[in-house]
């Protein structure tokens, strides 16, 4: 008996989720939940500006509601360099820093890297590398882009070719670092591990793993606690590069990084696509 307005008002204070499942129960939930009033509460601040920023800036929306699901299917912004999406059911955002906007050592040197169009890939070019003995990759972003008070991962997204040498040897390090000092590293695979390959590496490379790690002052049992790649479903593997809290109000940069620079043989093969920021599975 309550009227449309009414009901709109009182789930703009729940969740799309609720929202989008609160149009079975009668007409007038399904006609509040498509209001624009609604809608308005649930996208980003600055949709405007990311819809600006996109590159099909020019298209029209015929409710806040279509912008929303638009939003959720991802956009391209800021000259196709990077994919801005949120979340269906709560509303969080994400993006992926294509492999061009973040920082890829010797990136520019084409006895290094080779950039191409690669299959699955959202963007226009992937970085391939080709060989070096030092691999540094960078990337950067502003807490005050994502959604506030919550838990973000940072996922560096990659492929490993069928010619990929030298990947598996020696523990990549990986950083997580803020601008308000906060610090946490890690150690992490670039590529999965085949034990019997790995023994055979070792027996060429004369254990340099093990010496490494005395050298560094590392524990007994890092190769076991080091990442590795994880599969996902867009056909790409993703290697977590750590994560951080965002919070209402800040405004913080962050910094995330990939560097093998210790193990001093050549590698190759590994295919970059960029790394994503997105928040974190809930339980």
């Amino acid at each position: 008996m309550l009227p449309e307005a009414c009901i709109a008002n009182i789930i703009s204070f729940t969740s799309p989720a609720d929202i989008f499942s609160s149009s079975a129960v009668s007409l007038v939930f399904r006609l509040a939940g498509d209001s624009d009033f609604v809608w308005e509460k649930f996208l980003p601040s600055d949709y405007k500006s990311i819809i600006s920023r996109s590159t099909d800036h020019q298209r029209s929306f015929s409710s806040k509601k279509e912008i929303y699901r638009c939003l959720c299917d991802s956009l391209l912004i800021d000259n196709a360099r990077k994919l801005f999406k949120i979340n269906k059911l709560s509303g969080k955002i994400s993006y992926i820093l294509s492999a061009r906007d973040i920082s890829i050592q010797s990136n520019d040197q084409a006895s290094y890297w080779s950039w191409s169009k690669v299959s699955n890939s959202r963007f226009l070019e992937s970085a391939e590398l080709i060989t070096t003995d030092r691999l540094e990759v960078n990337g950067r972003i502003q807490t005050g882009v994502l959604s506030p008070n919550t838990t973000y991962g940072a996922y560096l997204i990659v492929k490993v070719s069928k010619h990929a040498y030298g990947l598996d040897l020696v523990p990549a390090e990986i950083c997580m670092k803020s601008s308000n000092g906060r610090t946490v590293k890690n150690k992490a695979y670039l590529c999965c591990l085949d034990e019997k390959k790995q023994q055979m590496k070792r027996l060429l490379y004369g254990n340099r793993e093990e010496r490494m790690a005395m050298t560094v002052g590392m524990v007994g049992g890092d190769h076991e606690k080091s990442r590795e790649p994880k599969g996902r479903d867009d056909g790409w593997m993703e290697i977590e590069l750590g994560e951080f809290e965002t919070r209402e109000g800040e405004d913080d940069e962050v910094n995330m990084s990939l560097t093998e620079v210790k193990g001093y043989q050549l590698k190759g093969g590994i295919v970059i696509d960029g790394i994503e920021v997105r928040p974190k599975s809930l339980n």
